[in-house]
């Protein structure tokens, strides 16, 4: 669902900046050109809110907690780059370009299997360079759809307890579990209904709302308004987790995350907290720190 809604936002806004192009070539080529460009960066615009309100939010930090602006504007820069790229064609057109390991249990692995959960509104294709990278050092890779798009993170837990039953399966062993963003909630999510400490290796967790974002409460979808700040939801998961389970995981958040602010709200107590600073949201899943950090805690022996 996700990659027919982004295709479609994709030629359509390829058709409209044409259209826009072709129709105010006469009148003047110059503002037909400006306008045509305009259309197909307007969310570099949206980013740059974004951008705006996170150093709003950001303003009581201390540093270094506080993105410095010079921070903030690289930072825009990057995600306006990255995001073109997992919106625009990773997601819409690409999301089946590395398909899940399907070797026989053990043969050819010589790591743990990893679980790759995306984010709200993201699809597989997110992962696409950590599949590459992942299943070329011999990871059992499986990256889940979330869906329906809008519904409660409860009920992905079906999902995820399927690829994690086809990680382990790979090679006997519990899987590591990697989510950027929501995915991080998913898992948490997950674990709470099946009780799944011995199930898993690790839990690493990129950007995700631990304890919910300031934007979530302008999002009126079920798993949007799961992810305000202090929501009910995120309340009760936390309640009904063991403390202890927290050092299972190391949580990466950014000082310019445009998503998920205040930062502090990607972390855990009593997890492995890792600060990355100047790395926006969708970025950060592609700091090439976190993937070594994966691999690094996959060999078998």
């Amino acid at each position: 669902m996700v990659a027919r809604i982004q295709q479609a936002l994709v030629i359509g806004c390829l058709g409209l900046a044409f259209a826009w192009l072709m129709i105010g070539w006469e009148r003047s080529p110059v503002w037909a050109i400006v306008g045509a460009l305009g259309i197909l960066v307007l969310h570099v615009f949206v980013l740059g809110l974004e951008f705006l309100l996170l150093g709003w939010t950001s303003r009581a930090s201390a540093p270094p907690g506080r993105p410095t602006f010079r921070q903030m504007l690289y930072a825009w820069w990057r995600e306006s780059v990255t995001s073109t790229i997992v919106f625009g064609w990773r997601q819409p057109f690409r999301s089946r370009q590395f398909p899940d390991w399907s070797g026989q249990p053990g043969a050819g692995a010589t790591r743990r299997g990893v679980v790759l959960v995306h984010g709200f509104v993201c699809n597989r294709g997110l992962w696409n360079p950590w599949m590459r990278a992942l299943q070329k050092h011999g990871c059992p890779t499986f990256a889940v759809n979330l869906e329906p798009m809008h519904g409660s993170i409860d009920d992905y837990a079906p999902i995820i307890e399927a690829a994690v039953s086809k990680a382990t399966a790979a090679t006997g062993l519990p899987p590591l579990l990697v989510g950027h963003s929501m995915g991080g909630l998913a898992i948490r999510a997950w674990m709470r209904r099946v009780d799944a400490d011995a199930r898993v290796h690790h839990v690493v967790t990129i950007g995700t709302p631990h304890h919910g974002t300031w934007l979530g409460q302008f999002s009126h979808a079920v798993n949007g308004r799961q992810m305000r700040l202090h929501s009910r939801w995120l309340t009760q998961l936390a309640a009904q987790e063991p403390l202890q389970r927290y050092q299972r995981f190391t949580c990466w958040y950014s000082n310019c995350d445009n998503i998920v602010m205040p930062a502090a709200t990607a972390t855990l107590e009593g997890a492995d907290n890792r600060r990355v600073p100047g790395a926006a949201h969708v970025e950060l899943a592609y700091r090439p720190e976190i993937l070594a950090d994966v691999l690094a805690r996959t060999p078998i022996l």
